[in-house]
C-alpha cells in the first residue's frame, strides 16, 4: 500500500513537473516558483546507470545525480567528491580513500560497501559493462569480467564503514583524474538489490549527488529536482533541471529564439558566425580532447587487407573538410592521440602520408588498391554509416567523393543513423566503415590508446588485434617514469597508426550554446559541465556591475 501511493504521488508530480516546465516559456522559474535550468542535449537516452552507459550526452545527466570519490570544477579540476582524504602506498598500487560521512537521497549512508559493490558491479559478466575495461587495472579486474575469478577477489575493499581501498595492477598516475569518470561511482545497494535494472526510475531511483530524477518520457525530456540531502545543498542555485533530447539544431534555435533553453551541448559548427550574430554572447568553442576517428572493421573483408585500409585514409581530404566544412578551429588530425594530451611530452607520431601532395596521396591510394586487386574488373563496394548530430551529415557526401577520386571502381555507399543506433552498432561490430568520436574520460594518454588493445572489448569498434601493440601498451604501464612511459606510448601509437585500423579526422574544439546569464559555466577540454556549479545572473547586479568603474 505505500508502495503504490509513492507511485501515484510520484505520477502526480511528474506530470505536474511538465506542465510547469512547458508553462515556463522564457522566464527562469516555472509556475511553481522553482528555479529552472534547461539544457539541450545530443541524443536520445537509453540508460542512466552508470555501469551501463557509453554516451557522453547520458553522462551530463548521471553526474548531476552521482558524485565519486573525486568531482570537479567548472573547469574540470579534479576536487575531492565524497573522498575526504587519501594516502598512497610507496609502490603506487595500493590507494586508501577516506569518505566524508554522507547520505544517499532517501537518508541511508553513503559508504565504503557501496563503492566496493559498485566496482565488482561494473566487472559483472552479467552486467556486460560497455566501459568495464577502463578499470582494468585495478587488480584482478579483466579476469573477474571475465568469469576467472570471483567478485571478491577484485581489487577493492572496505576497511570500515567510511575507509575504502583500492589495489592495482599497475601504477597509475592519472587515477584521481580516472575517479572522476560515471564508470567509478558508488551506486546505492539497497536500492539496486531491491529494484535491479529498474532501480533508475524514477519511482525508485536515489542518488547523492546534487539532483535526483523525478521524471523521465524518452524522446523528448529528463527532469531532475534538488536532492535536499546532498552535502553541499545550500550552495546549489537551481530547484529543477530540465534535459530535452534534441537532436535537429533547427529546433535548437528555434527553442533559444523562444526562450526555452539555456544550455545546448551542440551547434552546426559551419554556422558559428551567423549564430554568434543571431545568439549574441551565446557561442562557446575551446580546445579539447576529442579526436573524431573513423573506424575501418578489421574482422571482415576488405578491411583485412591493410592496403584497402591505407588507401582509404590517405583520399580523404582533412584539409577541405575542416576549412570548407566544420567548425572554425577544428585542425586535421593525422595521429590518434591529441596535441594538447598531458603526460605525453614525445615528437608525436603521425601517419607516413602527412607530408604527401593530395595528388600523391591520391596516386598512391590507387596503387595500394590495385595491389590488393581491386580494379574495373573487381570493384571496391562498401557502406559508411554515419551520426546524425553535429557536423557529421555533411562530411559524409565529402568523404563519399574523395573516395570516388581513386578511381572509378571505388564506391561508397553512405547511410545515416541515428547517434545512439550507431553506436550500438559499433560496440558490436555490425559495420563495414563507420565515423565516431572520442572523448578523453581523464587526462592520459593510455584513454585514447587502450582503444585499439585487443583486449578492450566492445570500445575497440573494428576488432583490431596486433600482439606488438599490445605488448607495448603493457610495457607502458608498468613504467613509473613519465617520460620513458611516453616514448612507449609513441611507439605504441606509431605501430597503430601504420596498420590503419583507424583513420583519424579531426580535433575538435568544444561547441555549447549557454546563454550569457548562465553563470558557472566553465570553458574545459573534456567538455564536462555540472549544474551543480551554475546559476542564472540577476539582472540588477548585472546591470550594477557594467556601470562600475573598470580596474584598467
Amino acid at each position: 500500500m505505500i508502495r503504490s501511493l509513492k507511485t501515484s504521488l510520484l505520477a502526480a508530480s511528474a506530470a505536474g513537473l511538465v506542465m510547469t516546465l512547458a508553462a515556463c516559456g522564457g522566464g527562469s522559474s516555472s509556475d511553481d516558483g522553482a528555479k529552472v535550468l534547461r539544457r539541450g542535449i545530443s541524443a536520445k537516452v537509453d540508460t542512466l546507470d552508470p555501469h551501463r552507459s557509453s554516451a557522453k550526452w547520458e553522462n551530463i545527466v548521471i553526474s548531476d545525480m552521482i558524485v565519486g570519490l573525486m568531482t570537479i570544477t567548472p573547469e574540470r579540476d579534479v576536487i575531492p567528491g565524497v573522498a575526504e582524504s587519501w594516502e598512497t602506498s610507496e609502490d603506487g598500487l595500493t590507494w586508501t580513500f577516506k569518505l566524508k560521512e554522507t547520505v544517499w537521497s532517501d537518508g541511508e549512508p553513503v559508504t565504503a560497501e557501496d563503492f566496493v559493490y559498485a566496482f565488482r558491479r561494473i566487472q559483472d559478466p552479467a552486467i556486460a559493462s560497455q566501459y568495464s575495461s577502463l578499470l582494468y587495472i585495478v587488480k584482478n579486474a579483466a579476469q573477474v569480467n571475465a568469469g576467472e575469478l570471483p567478485p571478491e577477489e577484485l581489487g577493492v575493499r572496505a576497511v570500515d564503514d567510511y575507509t575504502f581501498e583500492i589495489t592495482l595492477e599497475e601504477p597509475a598516475p592519472y587515477l584521481l583524474g580516472l575517479l572522476t569518470h560515471y564508470t567509478t561511482y558508488p551506486v546505492p545497494k539497497h536500492i539496486v538489490e531491491q529494484y535491479g535494472e529498474a532501480w533508475i526510475q524514477p519511482e525508485n531511483i536515489e542518488v547523492n549527488g546534487p539532483y535526483k530524477l523525478a521524471y523521465w518520457r524518452t524522446g523528448d525530456q529528463l527532469v531532475s529536482e534538488k536532492n535536499p540531502l546532498f552535502y553541499e545543498a545550500d550552495d546549489v542555485c537551481f530547484d529543477r533541471v530540465a534535459y530535452f533530447e534534441i537532436e535537429d539544431a533547427s529546433a535548437v534555435e528555434r527553442r533559444i529564439e523562444s526562450g526555452e533553453l539555456d544550455i545546448n551541448n551542440g551547434f552546426d559548427g559551419g554556422r558559428t558566425v551567423e549564430l554568434e550574430k543571431k545568439f549574441p554572447g551565446w557561442v562557446r568553442t575551446a580546445p579539447s580532447l576529442i579526436t573524431t576517428y573513423w573506424t575501418l572493421n578489421t574482422s571482415q573483408e576488405p578491411f583485412t587487407d591493410v592496403r584497402v585500409r591505407k588507401a582509404l585514409a590517405m583520399a580523404l581530404d582533412r584539409e577541405f573538410i575542416v576549412e570548407k566544412v566544420l567548425t572554425p578551429g577544428y585542425i586535421p588530425a593525422y595521429s590518434f592521440v591529441p596535441p594538447t594530451m598531458s603526460n605525453y611530452e614525445v615528437d608525436r607520431p603521425e601517419v607516413s602520408f602527412v607530408d604527401l601532395s593530395r595528388e600523391e596521396r591520391l596516386a598512391q591510394a590507387r596503387s595500394l588498391l590495385e595491389e590488393a586487386g581491386y580494379g574495373p574488373g573487381n570493384p571496391l563496394n562498401f557502406e559508411f554509416i554515419y551520426r546524425s548530430t553535429d557536423d557529421n551529415p555533411k562530411v559524409a557526401p565529402v568523404a563519399q567523393a574523395n573516395w570516388q577520386e581513386i578511381a572509378p571502381w571505388v564506391r561508397a555507399d553512405i547511410l545515416k543513423q541515428d547517434t545512439k543506433v550507431l553506436y550500438a552498432r559499433l560496440r558490436q561490430s555490425d559495420f563495414e566503415a563507420a565515423d565516431g568520436a572520442w572523448v578523453a574520460d581523464f587526462d592520459d594518454p593510455i584513454n585514447f590508446l587502450y582503444l585499439l588493445d585487443s583486449t578492450t572489448g566492445q570500445q575497440n569498434y573494428g576488432r583490431y588485434s596486433n600482439p606488438e601493440y599490445d605488448n607495448l601498451l603493457a610495457r607502458a604501464s608498468q613504467e613509473r617514469d613519465l617520460d620513458a612511459r611516453a616514448a612507449i606510448f609513441a611507439e605504441a601509437e606509431a605501430l597503430m597508426l601504420e596498420d590503419y585500423p583507424i583513420t583519424p579526422m579531426w580535433v575538435q574544439v568544444t561547441k555549447n550554446l549557454v546563454d550569457p546569464d548562465i553563470t558557472g559555466w566553465g570553458e574545459n577540454a573534456q567538455d564536462d559541465h555540472l549544474s551543480r556549479w551554475m546559476c542564472r545572473a540577476d539582472a540588477a547586479t548585472v546591470s550594477a556591475e557594467s556601470e562600475a568603474p573598470s580596474d584598467e
